[in-house]
Parts: structure tokens; sequence; C-alpha cells
């Protein structure tokens, strides 16, 4: 295809403003998808996407487009996840696109993840085509939600499309506006070989194929192709292209998008971001790349049976390949065994991670609770960071411990303002500033939408912070963040004791100030969870060598005296003596089993 009919693009919007639907309509006017082969969310080809409803993973697909110009264009889509966990995601396909499609939905208007993926897009250079849809909805107000994107984000009024993708009313247009106001890819076809790996997965049989936007130079034939960061080399098994589904060609030309099978076994060869070559004319240098994400979130996964320890660390190596925002390294626990620390974006993220490993893989999981990224000031000047609040020094050798804080934003109707505020200042928030995005005066009294900014510690915002929002404003709010800076806090680990030895998994850091209440509530809750045992069972919180709450499950008690029909007192007294020591026997060498609920109890601990 010549490059000046190609158009890369992708779509990006807040979570569920019609992303998936809008694709499935360009898709299916193209004809690259026929009515019959047509499913709803088509992109969104992963079970956990269709029963959640969102896109966890960007998904492309090449169509071809018979323009009112007469000239037949090649389009290149990439659809984007909307949620704040998955920004990464989008960052990857900004990277490999010239424009995009700003969704922003007809009632609901601009929202947190809307503002971030804008920014996102700008910070590219991107082409925005502005797109109201969901205009068949009853309450859609797509006059008010143009004068917002006019206003808050300086789109002109006549760029604005209005469409419904559920209805397919616009889909002309948007198809039309794509080779209008896209530029076409820039590049060189004949200078040497430079393509971006925007993703990738592993296949069974073609090892590692990696899904590339080819910048300059060609992709053809069987000649050796290498890695410029990681100094790999191989021999290409198959080129091709998504229509959705893979399909294999010849060629990939200067400026277009679609995959290479590279054969590669080794998942650590071919890594998100690294540029591929021709190993004989390698480029002189390769392209950006990206920025490694940074987890935000930290959790270790366990298997139940240790015998899965092998297959959970190809399972995360495999996983890892598909989804390069997962990190993990091995650790091992006293209560738990050998498992994986594993950072995370967020915990949508984490949920969605063991999801798929228990689904994929075949593997059956324990996670423990999440925890952030501290770092610590030991008393001989050493830094340090941890992750896991087993891994916290001795109180008496720390000198300062900061912690991550986010500056987050919540866009709301101002009728809930004091309610947002109230939920973020008892999780220590500060507020920042306040900014109508809407005039009071052009609505209904309290209607008018508020941005809220904040600054707050990120391990407030981790468990139930989005639950609480969602729930103190009638699910209007909306939430994005980002981590800001590390600030120093005046915090403690709190041990949890059972049967008086310290299981590391499930201790906690947290404020000085919420110890005793935390730690309270936690041996409440783990009373409830831990089955009984034939002996009593007492469970401690402890705040360095001091024991702040304390809880004890009661021992199963036989009737040993079911059988002593009258008699001496010293005989049903010498049975008696003789349980109770069998029961200080059991206590000093049995083992407490603790379900998978304890360690998620952790979480919970807010719901008081």
């Amino acid at each position: 295809m010549d490059q000046s009919h190609i158009r890369n693009f992708c779509i990006i919007a807040h979570i569920d403003h019609g992303k998936s639907t809008l694709a499935d309509r360009l898709l299916e006017r193209t004809g690259t998808v026929s009515r019959r082969e047509m499913a709803e969310q088509l992109l969104d080809s992963m079970d956990l996407e269709r029963e959640k409803g969102i896109t966890i993973k960007a998904a492309a697909a090449r169509m071809t487009y018979a323009a009112s110009d007469g000239q037949v264009y090649e389009y290149n889509l990439i659809d984007t996840p909307g949620h704040v966990d998955f920004a990464y995601e989008v960052s990857r396909s900004l990277a490999a696109c010239e424009g995009a499609l700003l969704v922003v939905d007809a009632s609901q208007g601009i929202e947190a993840q809307t503002l971030a993926n804008v920014y996102l897009a700008m910070s590219q250079d991107l082409r925005l085509i502005p797109v109201v849809n969901k205009i068949d909805l009853p309450h859609a107000e797509p006059e008010r939600v143009a004068h917002e994107l006019e206003r808050v984000i300086g789109f002109d009024r006549d760029e604005v499309i209005f469409a419904s993708a559920k209805e397919g009313a616009g889909i002309d247009e948007i198809l039309e506006a794509i080779h209008v106001r896209i530029p076409r890819p820039a590049g060189d076809p004949n200078a040497p070989l430079k393509a971006l790996i925007f993703d990738s997965k592993y296949d069974a049989y073609k090892g590692v194929v990696a899904h590339v936007r080819v910048f300059e130079g060609a992709m053809e034939g069987r000649r050796s192709l290498g890695l410029m960061q990681t100094g790999s080399t191989f021999e290409p098994l198959e080129y091709g292209i998504f229509s959705p589904q893979m399909r294999p060609l010849p060629a990939l030309g200067c400026g277009e998008v679609g995959y290479v099978a590279t054969g590669l076994k080794d998942v650590a060869e071919c890594r998100v971001g690294d540029t591929i070559t021709l190993a004989s004319q390698p480029a002189a240098e390769p392209l950006p790349g990206y920025r490694q994400a940074k987890p935000m979130v930290f959790a270790g996964i366990y298997p139940t049976d240790s015998d899965q320890y092998q297959e959970l660390r190809e399972a995360l190596s495999r996983l890892s390949l598909n989804d390069a925002s997962l990190v993990y390294e091995p650790e091992s626990s006293v209560a738990l065994g050998f498992g994986f620390r594993c950072g995370f974006l967020g915990l949508l993220h984490l949920e969605i991670v063991a999801e798929r490993l228990e689904r994929e893989y075949g593997l059956r999981l324990l996670t423990t609770a999440p925890s952030v990224e501290y770092e610590v000031t030991t008393t001989s000047a050493e830094e340090i960071v941890v992750d896991n609040p087993a891994a916290l020094p001795d109180p008496s050798k720390i000198a300062e411990i900061r912690e991550p804080w986010a500056r987050i934003d919540v866009i709301t109707p101002s009728r809930f303002i004091g309610q947002v505020m109230e939920l973020v200042t008892t999780r220590r928030g500060q507020f920042v500033r306040m900014e109508y995005l809407e005039a009071e005066s052009d609505l209904a009294p309290g209607e008018a939408r508020v941005m809220l900014e904040y600054d707050i510690p990120m391990a407030e915002i981790l468990v139930d912070f989005y639950d609480q929002l969602k729930g103190s404003t009638s699910g209007y709010a909306s939430l994005d963040y980002h981590v800001s800076e590390y600030r120093p806090a005046n915090l403690v680990k709190v041990d949890i004791l059972v049967n008086g030895i310290p299981v590391d998994a499930l201790s906690l850091i947290t404020h000085s100030a919420n110890a005793h209440r935390e730690g309270r509530q936690l041996v409440a809750k783990l009373r409830d969870l831990i089955p009984r045992q034939m002996f009593e069972v007492p469970l401690q919180a402890a705040v360095g060598g001091r024991i702040i709450a304390r809880e004890t499950i009661r021992a199963m008690r036989k009737n040993v005296l079911a059988k002593c029909y009258g008699g001496d007192i010293t005989r049903k007294r010498k049975l008696l003596e003789k349980q109770a020591e069998g029961k200080k026997r059991m206590k000093r060498v049995g083992n407490v089993e603790i379900p998978q609920e304890a360690f998620m109890a952790v979480l919970r601990l807010r719901d008081e």
C-alpha cells in the first residue's frame, strides 16, 4: 500500500464511554468483518474482558476504506483500555499511531481518565478527532458535552463529530475524518529497517509473536532480523496483519502495523519497546521505545500446592511478555513457602493477573494483601526500598520512612463536593485546587461538574477508596491518579502472631495513629476466619515487641466425661487433667492452617 494512503490511529476514552462498540461499527462498516462473524466487543477477545465488560489488552485491526475522494485507504486501528490501571497499554498504543479518536459519552461528558488520555496523546503530538458518542441515550446532552470539549480541551466546535456506536450513526463521518485529519505516517521506505515492538504474546508453535509498527524500511523475506536492546537475532517465521484475526502476508511495508513470528523461545529476548532491525544492515540507533512502567502495588503470589512453583514461574514469565507492566521476583515466606513478589499498576491489575494465571495456566494461587513501596533510611545512613512489610527493618534501626503520595483528580457533580472532601480528608488527603468544568448558571443547582485535586498517600487509595468514592457520589464521580512524590511519615509495622508465631504474610505497614485500631480489627476478623483447632489458639497484633491487641480462638472440646457415670470425683478430675495435658502438647506442636480469606482480611479493614 502507498504510504500516503495509510492511517494509523487508536481510540482513547474514559472507561465505559463506548470505545469497543465504536471499533465494532468501524470493522463492520468497512467490511473487515462480515455480519455473520460479527460479535459484540469483537476486539475484546479475552473471557475476562467479556465478563467484566472492560478492555484489558490493547488490540489491533487493519481495515480497508474506500473514501469519497475515490481513493482506497488502509486504516490500522488500535483499541485501548480505559481503566486507570491499564494506562500503560494506552501509552504504548499511542506510540504506534499518528492520530486518535477521543470518545466522550454524551450523557457523562469529560471524565478524569478522558483528560489523562488527552494529555498523554498531546505529549506524543497525536492529532485528535473528538467524538461525542451515545447520542441515542434518552438523557444525552451532546451540545453541552461539545461545549465542554471546546472550553476544557480547546477543540473548535466544527471539529466535533456526533455519533452513536450502538445505532451506527455518525460512523461514515468518522471514517471520512480519519483520512482527512490524521496525517500519513512519516518514514523512509529505503532506509535501514526500524520497527517498534508495541506488544507481544507467546505462541507454542511460533515462539514470541511481536506486534510491530514499521517506522523505517520494510520487513520481507527470510533475512535475519536483530533486536537492538537485547542483541538477539532470529530468522522470521511469518509476517502478517490483524484483521482482526492474524492473517499472514509476505511483507510489512513502511508505516504499517502488523506482527512478526520470531520463533524465539526465551521470552526475555524479545521485550516490548525494543527496536527490530536487519541483522546484516542494522539501523544506526534504536527508536525511543517506552519508559518502563513503575509498579504502584506489590503483593505476594504463592501456589497453594508447593509442587506448582516451577509452573508458576513459567506462567509469570509468559504473562509478563504479554503484559509488560507486570514485574516479579522470587520470595519465600515462613507461613506460605516459596512464591513470587509481584508489582502491579493497581488493584484491578492485580486481580486480572491473578485470574489470568489461574484460568490460562491452571494454577491454584494464594495472594497476600497488597502494599506500596516505601523508602527507608536506616540509622547507618543506608537507603533501602521496601515493598513487603516483612522486609521492614527493626524500628531501632530506622531513621526515617518515606511513603509515596499520589496526586488525584476527582470529577463529580457539585452537589457531592462535601462527601468527596470528607472521604479524602479522613484518609490524610490534602486539598490542592478545585475547578468548575461547567458554569453553575447553565444547569440545575448542584449539577455543574467540578474537578477536585488532592494529594493523598498512595496506601490510602489502594484498597476500597474507589468503591467508597463511587458509593458516596451515587456512582457519578470519576478518578484519575499518578504518584507524585515521597514524603516522610510516622509509619509502623503491625505484626500478626498466630499461636505465638509471627505470620509474615499477614503483617502490614500503617500510620502509627491507626495501628491500634487496625490491629484490633484484624485479629477480630482472623478469629472468625481461622478454623477452630483441638487446642486454644491466641491471635495477637504487635508493634515492635509490644502486644497491642489479642483475640483467642477457643478450642473444640470433646466431652471426655460422657461415659463417666457417677463415681469418685478424682476419676473425673484425672480425665480432665489428661485432656488438658494433651491440649498443651498439641498447642506446642500443632500447625494452624490459615485460609486465603484470612490474607484478604487485611484488605477489608476499613469496612468496619
